[in-house]
């Protein structure tokens, strides 16, 4: 069986990152991480690709808080090519993309964003929904474009906003549906890559 070759960009703690590599490392998702990129030098995602073997490597992501400097794209996309990726998983990832990557892998970067999209994109979208009194939420797993939290949707699951639910605990059970939804995903590209 072909392993679909992935790399995974964050800026922060990895959580749905660890969750690809055990479920790789457990045999059950025929995938192979190449690379995982971080635009924050001491980010605890390039630790837990250092736990897992993989390569790792921090890009620099120049004077912009929200995007990459034009070069530094460029060198993402070098970097992604000369380790022969073929599917871009963002988690955390923390900068919108622009035409370098995206013209380099069209309907080939996903993302996982932790609201029911359209609605509530952007930062912190549980707290987003529980004060707009939403009672379902959710995430979403989407294609990457040029906007935030905004490409074609690929899959979505709800969650429940229970009474007494608080942004802790709205954001952990969200993010427990993330890794199921984000794997399940992952291994449908695994099998078209077959």
């Amino acid at each position: 069986m072909k392993r679909l070759p992935i790399a995974i960009l964050g800026s922060g703690r990895g959580s749905n990152c660890r969750a690809i590599l055990e479920r790789i490392r457990s045999g059950d998702l025929p995938a192979e991480t190449r690379v995982v990129i971080s635009d924050v030098l001491d980010a605890p995602i390039l630790e837990i690709a250092r736990e897992f073997s993989v390569a790792n490597a921090y890009l620099p992501p120049g004077r912009f808080r929200t995007r990459l400097e034009p070069e530094a794209e460029e060198d993402l996309v070098k970097m992604l090519r000369e380790a022969g990726v073929h599917l871009v998983v963002l988690a955390g990832f923390m900068r919108v993309l622009h035409a370098p990557m995206l013209k380099a892998f069209p309907q080939r970067i996903i993302n996982i964003h932790p609201s029911l999209l359209p609605k509530f994109p952007g930062l912190e979208a549980w707290k987003q929904a529980l004060e707009a009194g939403e009672t379902v939420t959710g995430c979403t797993v989407h294609y990457v474009d040029e906007k935030i939290d905004h490409g074609q949707i690929i899959a979505q699951r709800e969650v429940v906003i229970l009474p007494d639910e608080t942004p802790e605990t709205l954001h952990a059970r969200i993010q427990i549906a993330e890794r199921q939804l984000y794997l399940a995903v992952i291994a449908e590209f695994c099998e078209k890559y077959q």
